[in-house]
């Protein structure tokens, strides 16, 4: 896959507490002045379990109390409570009597990868190492957004699946995927918890050439956070990819919500020139 690849990041980072002044430490601006809609803690919490499996607090040493974290974040300690509680009842802290609050190390880093480039060698590879549940299957009507991704007429019958792919038990995916009918009827449910469907579209004497890719991030729904077993709002990689054959015909239109924690999206980037200026290009 080629083509040329722009993303522009805007990140703060807090850094860990390292002792001295605690005014040196006050974030600006605080929690409380925001404008976003979901909960103090919950913002409060994704912020710190992030920089805790990111390794900036060390294991070894405990982490600031309550009352110095909840200046830090310009919150109430109420707040930080409640955001405290859930790290420690997700696994990633540790409370000792005494002594302070611990973070855990994490072992192990993203366990499932997929690469933009290979793309299709390795969602076959994934779809070979990983467990599926199908939740859903079935023909039905396509509305005019997965007519158009897949150059069909609207109403006309495609095959449409939800799966849940994990990971040593683990889900780490919400996959959603729509096939044209005359497709479709090549393989059953049962095919779908067997084997990845780049390989039944093989069997179904489908080339597939390639594959156009969308990536953003989006907030779980409560339907998605239940199946995912995470929270509400939570932050969710979402990719949405048009596969197509040797003909350049959609054969699949495919929306999958990933946990950012337990999958990572890896791309190779190259320089090349164009309009004479020098871009990154996948």
């Amino acid at each position: 896959m080629h083509g040329i690849f722009v993303m522009s990041i805007e990140q703060t980072k807090h850094p860990p507490y390292l002792g001295g002044d605690v005014r040196e430490l006050s974030y600006s601006p605080s929690f409380e002045s925001s404008n976003d809609p979901w909960p103090k803690h919950h913002r409060v919490y994704l912020v710190l379990r992030q920089e805790i499996l990111e390794g900036n607090y060390p294991p070894d040493q405990s982490m600031p109390n309550e009352v110095l974290l909840a200046q830090q974040f310009g919150v109430s300690r109420i707040t930080m409570r409640k955001a405290m509680e859930r790290l420690n009842r997700e696994g990633l802290v540790e409370r000792h009597r005494g002594k302070g609050t611990f973070p855990i190390a994490a072992n192990e880093a993203s366990p499932i990868q997929a690469s933009i480039s290979g793309v299709l060698e390795n969602l076959i590879a994934m779809g070979l190492t990983t467990d599926v549940d199908v939740l859903d299957f079935g023909y039905v009507s396509a509305t005019s957004i997965i007519a158009h991704q897949l150059q069909l007429t609207a109403g006309s019958l495609v095959q449409k699946a939800t799966r849940i792919r994990s990971h040593h038990g683990t889900p780490f995916s919400l996959l959603t995927t729509y096939v044209p009918e005359h497709i479709g009827r090549s393989f059953s449910q049962d095919d779908l918890t067997t084997q990845p469907l780049l390989l039944l579209f093989a069997r179904a004497n489908v080339t597939i050439s390639h594959a156009k890719q969308t990536i953003t991030a989006k907030l779980a729904t409560p339907k998605q956070a239940n199946l995912l077993k995470m929270e509400p709002g939570d932050a969710l990689l979402c990719i949405s990819r048009i596969v197509f054959d040797e003909h350049q015909q959609p054969v699949e239109f495919i929306e999958g919500f990933y946990c950012p924690e337990t999958y990572e999206h890896q791309v190779s980037l190259g320089v090349k020139t164009h309009d004479n200026q020098q871009v990154w290009d996948t």
